[in-house]
């Protein structure tokens, strides 16, 4: 579907499928249009006192039993979240939600007088069923703002475990992340932020997720690439081809190949607090290349061709070859450089409020490094052997010159970024400090080593993020590396403290920050479980990453492509794999160590040694035909 961008060009959105009525429409739910569609008690009604967004919100006075309501019915048959931001003066208020009479799900209040965010899960309604949505006072003043619909996750994986946290945690992420998802078609405004609370006016929304600030109405491309994974484990596949399709059609000459960094939920429009023309928007060197992984990540879970064809693979090698050339001037090295001069002219960092002047940097350094390997394999699944091996080619060279030309030492001394004056920069640098390893840049050994132990002290202690969503990054750092237990330490402090306030004031709890729940889902499945999916070779390799103290887990249900799996780790020495898919697939079933005997369903069974980033794993190669289950163990001598 052809659209025209600020810049005046037509770009092509992956699908038009959004475009109509949505199933289920809640009538004025930011009370924007004062009581229009609730019913309201006595000592209940709008003010203007304290929104969330926009001007007005509901209130509920002191005084148990209050309600505000509203009745929505139902035009088919669906399954739904329902949220809403939620501030209280007091105990004792409560959220629910009844179908043709009968409660079907109720949260209570929280106890606080800022907003934060609540949600009734998974609310299942036939055609001509009524649902009530329903606000009842507490001991003290509630205020409500915001309500959202939300189709509940196509995939709703479950997580048993011989320890309650990794269930308990799945449980809460996963009903999180799914209750940012936008219901396609829905009216909802546009360039809603902290300045302009109200927005500048409505559009049609497009299947789409929050991945950024609450309070503002769009997603952006850090976040964006950072959920995928989490949403493709929810099975959210046209969300995620709508949203990273949009930035790849932003990506284009005069932007200088950047994309955007943040589209309102209509998937078309630019938010408007980060884009001023084409010569002025935000922009940060690692975006591009993030992207450039998150689709071939993409593909690999969901085997939909989307992200091989010309429009895709056109943004994946413009980011990957003219995009570089583009910013390789001050500092010519083959390596994408910022200009030092902030993010509206171009940071060469995540890390934007360094107050360093970065021309280089590691994060960005090493998405460079990784989208050049996604390059390679997607070029691959397009059939282009030759290309492909070039960007393996590349991905080589890049590592190469990082340790023989860009890096110096270890530890607190190795080497992070380069300033407009060409000095190298050492010490923490948080994004541009973890990136390094988390993206495999590093060669396995002792500098490795030094500076993954150097991370975790540094965000341990003097150098811990304020903001949660830069903490996420931590358990995929570690994971990456093999250090399952410091993986698992920071996945706890992430989901221990989702009930800290944000410092953001507007976004309300930790938890209430959209990444929060959407990369714990992803570093349970691609994480703990070590679950890689290779959907359109058919083919699935695990490794599981369970610390000492946690005997087994166990996840039902993982999509890829148009069905699940099932998968079972006993520690590191047994992994059991059900198909539910109609394919043959090829399961490499991954321990560390080397182990001379395996048993694949009670057989002894060929293995093979690979040494996969500098540790020796035994690696045995199932075939699992579809409902098929198969086991494979190391045999203890």
């Amino acid at each position: 579907m052809p659209i025209e961008r600020k810049d005046g060009a037509l770009v092509s959105l992956p699908n038009a499928s959004y475009v109509g009525p949505s199933l289920l429409t809640v009538v004025n739910p930011g009370f924007e249009q004062g009581r229009e569609g609730w019913a309201w008690d006595d000592n209940t009604g709008v003010a203007t006192g304290s929104p969330h967004t926009g001007r007005f919100h509901a209130y509920l006075d002191a005084g148990r039993g209050r309600q505000v309501k509203q009745v929505v019915t139902a035009t088919g048959e669906g399954t739904y979240d329902v949220s809403a931001w939620i501030a209280a003066g007091g105990p004792h208020g409560a959220f629910l939600v009844r179908v043709n009479g009968a409660p079907v799900g109720e949260t209570t209040v929280a106890d606080h007088s800022f907003y934060s965010r609540h949600t009734v899960s998974r609310v299942t309604l036939r055609k001509g069923d009524r649902m009530e949505i329903v606000f009842t006072s507490g001991d003290a003043w509630i205020n409500v703002d915001d309500v959202m619909l939300s189709p509940a996750s196509p995939a709703d994986p479950r997580v048993t475990s011989s320890d309650a946290v990794p269930a308990e945690m799945f449980e809460w992420a996963k009903r999180k992340a799914g209750s940012w998802v936008h219901l396609a078609g829905t009216v909802g405004p546009l360039n809603v932020d902290e300045r302009q609370p109200s927005g500048t006016g409505t559009a049609v929304y497009a299947p789409s997720y929050w991945a950024g600030y609450a309070h503002r109405s769009g997603y952006y491309a850090r976040d964006t690439a950072h959920q995928v994974v989490g949403a493709q484990v929810l099975g959210l596949h046209e969300e995620n081809k709508t949203m990273l399709g949009s930035f790849a059609a932003s990506a284009v000459a005069a932007h200088a190949y950047y994309p955007v960094w943040s589209f309102n939920f209509d998937a078309r429009t630019y938010l408007s607090i980060d884009y001023r023309g084409v010569d002025s928007f935000v922009r940060e060197v690692p975006a591009p290349f993030e992207l450039v992984e998150k689709a071939e990540q993409a593909h690999r879970w969901s085997g939909d061709a989307f992200y091989v064809q010309d429009s895709m693979w056109d943004f994946c090698r413009h980011a990957t070859t003219e995009f570089v050339k583009e910013h390789d001037r001050l500092k010519p090295n083959g390596v994408a450089e910022g200009t030092g001069q902030g993010i509206f002219q171009g940071s060469a960092s995540y890390n934007e409020n360094s107050g360093e002047q970065l021309v280089e940097a590691g994060d960005a350094f090493a998405s460079q490094y990784r989208a050049y390997l996604a390059a390679s394999a997607l070029a691959s699944a397009r059939g282009e052997e030759e290309q492909a091996a070039r960007y393996a080619g590349r991905a080589a060279a890049l590592r190469g010159y990082f340790h023989h030309g860009w890096v110096a030492n270890q530890g607190a001394a190795m080497t992070r970024a380069y300033s407009l004056s060409g000095a190298p920069l050492s010490g923490w640098g948080r994004e541009n400090s973890w990136f390094m390893p988390m993206k495999r840049l590093l060669l396995p050994g002792p500098r490795n080593d030094a500076y993954l132990d150097y991370i975790d002290e540094m965000a341990e202690g003097a150098g811990k993020p304020v903001n949660i969503e830069a903490i996420t990054y931590l358990p995929d750092t570690f994971f990456a590396n093999d250090r399952d237990r410091q993986a698992w330490k920071w996945m706890r402090y992430v989901y221990d403290h989702r009930g800290d306030r944000h410092p953001v004031a507007a976004q309300g709890l930790n938890g209430d920050y959209p990444e929060v729940a959407f990369t714990l889902v992803a570093q349970t499945v691609a994480g703990l479980m070590g679950f890689r999916p290779d959907a359109p070779r058919a083919r699935v390799a695990t490794r599981s990453h369970l610390p000492r103290g946690i005997d087994w887990v166990r996840v039902d249900g993982i999509p890829v492509g148009d069905a699940c799996f099932d998968l079972r780790h006993d520690g590191t020495h047994r992994s059991e794999l059900t198909n539910g898919t109609s394919k043959m697939y090829v399961w490499q079933a991954r321990f560390p160590g080397e182990h001379h005997a395996v048993r694949t369903d009670g057989r002894p069974y060929e293995t093979q040694r690979r040494t996969l980033h500098g540790r020796v794993h035994t690696c045995v190669n199932v075939r699992v035909p579809p409902g098929g289950t198969a086991i494979v163990e190391t045999v203890r001598p």
